[in-house]
């Protein structure tokens, strides 16, 4: 049997006055796990708050993880196309043009990967459903924000390279091969 009281002030102190009245109704009863409310909701929602901290951090990995590799292949790229690089700038080509073309590629590569996740996730919502709270599995707001968050971790993670690319000295590129 559980027995729930609601007070004003700090639920510890009538702890005492509570358990008193209750042997005075019945001098058998065995009082354990006397326990505030708060203390029962943050005991059952300790493993919700694991998973849902378990999951950001593996998130916050799987951004990581995605920047580097857009990273890196931006500036394998960028390190392959050196001479082509050289001859757009000797032909007159200026810095923006290249920082353009080169954010470009890595623009296009980031939006392919994020139309197949975007598809996959919504595939996926379904699994995590029980593991939302306040927010449907199809929530617009959330895709937006994960969109546009991943696609400006895509870009900065291009724009290194692409800044590198802008400092091509057409003779060295030229001499290269």
């Amino acid at each position: 049997m559980d027995l729930v009281v609601r007070t004003d002030s700090a639920p510890q102190l009538f702890a005492n006055a509570i358990r008193s009245e209750i042997r005075q109704v019945d001098k058998a009863a065995t009082i354990s796990g006397v326990t505030t409310m708060d203390r029962q909701l943050s005991e059952f929602s300790s493993w919700r708050r694991f998973q849902t901290w378990l999951l950001g951090l593996f998130s916050l990995v799987a951004v990581a993880v995605a920047a580097i590799g857009i990273y890196g292949l931006i500036h394998y790229s960028v390190v392959h196309r050196t001479r082509e690089i050289g001859i757009r700038i000797a032909l007159g080509a200026g810095t923006g043009t290249v920082l353009r073309m080169v954010l470009a590629q890595g623009l296009v590569l980031s939006l392919v990967g994020l139309l197949l996740g975007l598809a996959g996730s919504v595939g996926l919502t379904r699994v995590l459903e029980s593991m939302l709270f306040d927010v449907t599995p199809t929530d617009p707001w959330t895709f937006l924000g994960v969109t546009v968050l991943l696609t400006g971790v895509a870009m900065l993670a291009s724009y290194i390279p692409a800044r590198r690319a802008t400092k091509v000295d057409p003779m060295t590129a030229l001499r290269h091969e």
